[in-house]
């Protein structure tokens, strides 16, 4: 049986067929390595769940605590992490979704939301959009949260604040710690701070990755998840509103149309990748591995006044482009002299001005073309 390769078997003729943002957005002379979609084919289990579905007609409203069965399942065998109890879990459209409805329940109107930049994007738009304040706690020089600004925040915000937590972290593709997350958790105990973690990226972590509530003190917190980013799922929207043992009360008060917001289809291919699709999972890690690898090559190569940390959590590397002398958006350069689409590193908050986000989710050729445009659109400039 030939091995799973998801990351090399689809080429750009292929992947520019596509419909959806990452390959849309921009002209066809642009390599998009910027939104989270990956260059794959969705797992078999997944393809013959959904194909069955749609050949019988079930194409129905969602029912049933199946999918939180399946991640509370994955949980334990992943992370050996057994404290996921479904009865305490409620559906929502997306994860961004799911934070926003969390955010109304714990929180007050007007009140501070503090957030780690850089950061990913929609935190920030999130707070604004249920009308809450964003706090600035920025992540230290290393890239990992700094508990003394973290603590600074959470006594200013005098018991009122809520920290969202991105776990693990995204653009920074930092894996948090037991030690950093109890700590955090003892934080928000002393100050009285609700935490609301999002954990969407940690199926794709190797290893080491520490589920929040599985933490002491974080029994009042909440996580919302989904399958979406480790199986490339976004286009079929399903997450889970997980509260702690101390959080039931507040999850009762959800609204009960926000169930309705996942579709039927989501809700069955997150479960089937849950249960059924780990072993694709684990060739898309393995993948992933090999692209971090030779990312770090081609820069070593071709850019070597980039710096990156270069983290393992995610498929999301953040570069350091400050030495290059590109101002404070050097996505912006790379987008017009060299036709690759970045992620502008100014979105991402605090800390993000020099710095690009790079997505390498793709196949080798392309992540090779990717670098040796920006290092000859670099060379250009300089003559």
């Amino acid at each position: 049986m030939r091995p799973l390769h998801p990351l090399r078997d689809l080429n750009e003729q292929t992947l520019r067929r596509r419909t959806s943002i990452k390959w849309r957005q921009y002209p066809d002379d642009v390599l998009p390595l910027w939104v989270a979609e990956m260059d794959v084919v969705p797992d078999a289990s997944i393809r013959a769940a959904l194909t069955a579905a749609i050949e019988s007609g079930d194409t129905g409203y969602p029912h049933g605590t199946g999918y939180a069965e399946a991640l509370a399942d994955f949980a334990a065998r992943r992370w050996g992490w057994d404290g996921l109890d479904p009865s305490r879990t409620a559906y929502a459209a997306d994860v961004m979704t799911g934070i926003a409805e969390v955010l109304r329940l714990v929180s007050e109107p007007g009140g501070p939301v503090v957030v780690s930049p850089p950061v990913y994007p929609p935190f920030l738009d999130v707070v604004e959009h249920v009308g809450r304040a964003v706090v600035e706690a920025p992540l230290g020089d290393d890239g990992r949260l700094d508990l003394a600004v973290l603590g600074d925040a959470f006594r200013a915000a005098a018991g009122r604040a809520t920290y969202l937590l991105c776990n693990p972290h995204n653009p920074t593709a930092v894996t948090h710690t037991a030690d950093e997350l109890a700590a955090v958790a003892s934080l928000a105990r002393e100050h009285g701070v609700r935490v609301v973690a999002d954990e969407i990226h940690g199926p794709l972590v190797p290893d080491g990755f520490v589920p929040y509530l599985s933490v002491a003190g974080a029994e009042d917190a909440f996580v919302v998840t989904s399958a979406s980013k480790a199986w490339n799922l976004a286009g079929l929207k399903a997450a889970v509103v997980v509260a702690g043992p101390e959080a039931s009360a507040d999850l009762a008060r959800l609204p009960e149309i926000v169930s309705h917001g996942p579709s039927h289809l989501g809700v069955l291919a997150h479960t089937v990748a849950l249960r059924d699709g780990v072993p694709w999972l684990d060739a898309v890690v393995a993948d992933l591995a090999d692209n971090r690898r030779l990312l770090g090559d081609l820069l070593d190569e071709h850019l070597p006044d980039v710096r990156w940390a270069r983290g393992s959590a995610t498929y999301l590397a953040w570069l350091d482009c400050r030495a290059l002398g590109l101002g404070d958006d050097p996505a912006a350069f790379f987008l017009e002299h060299a036709r690759v689409a970045l992620n502008s590193g100014p979105t991402f908050g605090s800390g993000g001005a020099g710095h690009v986000r790079l997505n390498f989710a793709t196949s080798p050729p392309l992540l090779d073309d990717a670098i040796r445009r920006m290092a000859h659109a670099l060379e250009v400039r300089s003559d």
